[in-house]
């Protein structure tokens, strides 16, 4: 039994891919946000999730139940309390070592010549700015060799259904975050990578097919299962494994890139 005991713990010891590293989620009280979360800590890391509804963010922490997580309510996209946000885990627990820029929202389904401009101007600040803001704010707080995360989508590498300018060009603005900043940290050994689902099994997902469809008179979640590859919806958890390779050492040789995580949709 001893000798098994000891076995565990080695194993464990191995397979803790984010030992002590400080992570932060934007957008973690979402699908994908939780699922990486819950990833991170299971890999030895240590979680403030930033969301914008303090009652999410309570339920999130609620239901990943360790005293290695927190919570920070933010709106990413005002400069100042993302500072702040950055601030509070390096008074926590330290510099940091990951930052997945995560927060998003859905923009509308509209024809181009319809589309609202209110919506266009703050989808587009939620993703762009969002993201820029993380990467302005956070750089400065994080530990060389560190690793910063931006959700795109495959919406950020072509034109969808050509029905919402506001998340197509959000998600193509985030894409020029990315590089821009993976050259600029560089020098540190910070990696900037973009990571981009396809179709993802959660309720962000459903309430955008189910628009989109009402207009364009069409099953949208049964004709993305017909044209994905492998013929179905992701989890957010299969998100959130791309999300900790590049979050860990695993990927310490890739920044800059655009990483598909779409079932082969794009291929």
């Amino acid at each position: 039994l001893a000798s098994s005991a000891a076995s565990d713990v080695y194993k464990r010891q191995v397979m803790a891919l984010l030992d002590g590293k400080v992570c932060v989620v934007t957008g973690g009280a979402g699908s994908i946000g939780l699922a990486s979360a819950q990833r991170f800590l299971e890999e030895g890391g240590k979680v403030m999730l930033v969301d914008l509804d303090p009652s999410a963010l309570d339920a999130a922490v609620q239901s990943l139940n360790s005293p290695h997580v927190f919570a920070f309510a933010c709106d990413v996209t005002d400069a100042a309390r993302v500072a702040a946000s950055f601030e509070a885990i390096v008074a926590k627990w330290g510099k940091i070592d990951v930052i997945f820029s995560n927060a998003g929202n859905a923009g509308r389904n509209a024809r181009v010549e319809e589309y609202p401009e209110d919506i266009f101007d703050t989808t587009l600040t939620i993703h762009a700015k969002g993201a820029f803001l993380a990467c302005k704010y956070g750089l400065p707080h994080m530990n060389d060799g560190g690793s910063i995360i931006i959700t795109s989508s495959i919406s950020g590498v072509r034109g969808g259904a050509g029905v919402n300018m506001a998340y197509v060009t959000a998600k193509h603005a985030q894409v020029g975050v990315m590089r821009v900043a993976s050259r600029s940290a560089a020098s540190r050994g910070i990696r900037v990578n973009s990571i981009h689902p396809g179709p993802v099994d959660n309720a962000f997902q459903t309430g955008i097919e189910v628009e989109m469809g009402k207009m364009l008179g069409i099953n949208v979640t049964e004709q993305l299962n017909q044209a994905v590859p492998l013929k179905r919806h992701a989890s957010a958890r299969e998100i959130a494994g791309a999300v900790l390779y590049l979050a860990s050492d695993l990927s310490t040789y890739v920044t800059g890139t655009v990483h598909m995580v779409d079932g082969g949709l794009m291929s």
